[in-house]
């Protein structure tokens, strides 16, 4: 296998790091392989924050629940969908905003940004870096827009810690190829069969080295998906301008 390949195959979520910014060349390498990834129709449709401010870092980690790993990390970023800049442009070429309203329009936007977000994750593994994408900055996004003055047609999407690790756990056991992969059509039958995969799961949470549980892949998305998250998105995405 290619040598980055492999290392790629090595992902893991890092929440422990070494509490010392990262170089500001450092930094600036990853903005720019998150600037360089692809984009629909190149429209750019996000933003990135860097959040350096202590207190707003702060802030941000308890909203997401995990603090620690938020604030004391190298960098902190925010990955935000953006469609402000083309609300400007249409408002200045007297056209409607109805193009940027939509839902396709605001999946464009979530898309670049996280196409953006994993270059850069790509990039700080090349680097010997860890990341943790931070999904629970969306626990209370009100707060998180005001935190972070954001106008509107912009939704923050999650946020990135990255650094230096003090400590990885080993990869999570990935589904089969044959889970995921198909040619020409969905194979209902192979992408569902998953009882071997429910055993490989089950292995690995009870031996892995920390946070030992008796439970399997089956099970964590059965209670994960059993109630409704996050049930204000939608009333937030509305009040940014976005029709449902």
């Amino acid at each position: 296998m290619n040598d980055f390949i492999q290392k790629m195959t090595q992902h893991v979520s890092v929440r422990d790091f070494v509490d010392e910014p990262l170089p500001i060349a450092t930094k600036e390498e990853l903005l720019i392989a998150a600037n360089s990834a692809s984009s629909s129709n190149f429209v750019q449709a996000f933003s990135i924050i860097e959040i350096t401010d202590t207190q707003k870092r702060q802030q941000l980690g308890e909203i997401a629940n995990c603090p620690e790993y938020v604030v004391h990390s190298g960098a902190f970023y925010v990955f935000v969908a953006d469609l402000y800049r083309q609300k400007c442009l249409l408002e200045q070429a007297n056209q409607s905003l109805v193009g940027i309203k939509n839902m396709e329009a605001l999946l464009v936007s979530v898309i670049d940004a996280t196409i953006a977000a994993q270059s850069m994750a790509i990039a700080a593994e090349e680097l010997d870096l860890g990341i943790c994408y931070i999904g629970g900055i969306r626990n209370d996004l009100k707060q998180v827009s005001e935190i972070l003055t954001l106008p509107e047609f912009t939704v923050p999407v999650f946020g990135m810690t990255i650094g230096v690790p003090t400590k990885k756990n080993g990869p999570k056991p990935r589904m089969a190829l044959d889970q995921k992969v198909a040619q020409n059509s969905y194979d209902i039958a192979k992408f569902t069969d998953l009882t071997a995969y429910q055993q490989l799961t089950a292995v690995y949470y009870a031996s892995r080295n920390s946070n030992q549980q008796q439970t399997d892949w089956l099970q964590k998305n059965i209670d994960f998906f059993s109630e409704a998250r996050r049930p204000d998105v939608g009333a937030f995405l509305q009040k940014q301008g976005f029709v449902l």
